[in-house]
């Protein structure tokens, strides 16, 4: 008897890990979108509940959605886009790589009404769109200072790329002689790449003039 009783017991414990399994195996949802297959939950998929996704994994659906030999819900989409779908469904981010289009990350988003994904993509695209440009000019700023006999050359060598910005008289602070030299600050830049420090910045022979007949301050 102790035997028999043992033996239901053992018993008792596979049935109840069957049904676990069984239970476990309810909440695994695969999908075939456009040839493609994809594994995940349907917790995952219920994260928006006003999504066609959550209608499709609801025991009484009212969708009605083919499925492939595996068992597999059909659903014919672009699986490339479809993954920034899935993974912003599995942890609330934004992730599309470099060589995705976010347009077509949108137009996912809009199918499968995921109303959250559909407000970030488009926030994406709009910050793209207004961003700096990719052939934006920053400009190079430089301060000189200089004497009233200096000025003519100092005009006279504004060439390679440098452009008079400003002219400060600033009054005349040094002596020589009897006579009063006065003194000026002349602002000038010059437009460069996108890198301030890149090599394109340089001054050349031309640009070189002008810091040596003024002191940068």
């Amino acid at each position: 008897m102790a035997g028999h009783v043992g033996g239901g017991a053992f018993t008792n414990e596979n049935i109840q890990r069957y049904n676990n399994e069984r239970r476990s195996s309810k909440q695994w949802v695969k999908l075939n979108v456009g040839g493609t297959y994809f594994l995940t939950t349907k917790t995952t998929l219920s994260r928006d509940t006003n999504s066609f996704l959550y209608r499709l994994v609801q025991e009484d659906s009212d969708l009605i959605s083919d499925r492939d030999e595996t068992g597999a819900y059909l659903i014919d989409r672009d699986p490339t886009y479809f993954s920034p779908v899935l993974n912003y469904l599995r942890h609330g981010k934004l992730v599309i790589n470099n060589d995705i289009a976010e347009e077509g990350v949108l137009e996912e988003a809009e199918f499968y009404n995921i109303t959250e994904l559909i407000k970030l993509v488009k926030e994406r695209i709009s910050q793209r769109e207004t961003g700096p440009s990719k052939d934006s000019k920053n400009h190079v700023y430089r301060v000189l200072q200089f004497h009233e006999e200096e000025l003519t050359q100092m005009v006279s060598s504004m060439s390679d790329g440098w452009k008079f910005e400003q002219l400060i008289n600033i009054g005349s602070q040094y002596n020589y002689g009897s006579e009063d030299h006065a003194e000026f600050l002349c602002v000038v830049s010059r437009e460069c790449g996108n890198n301030p420090n890149s090599n394109d910045i340089e001054p050349t022979d031309r640009a070189m003039v002008l810091q040596q007949k003024g002191s940068r301050i």
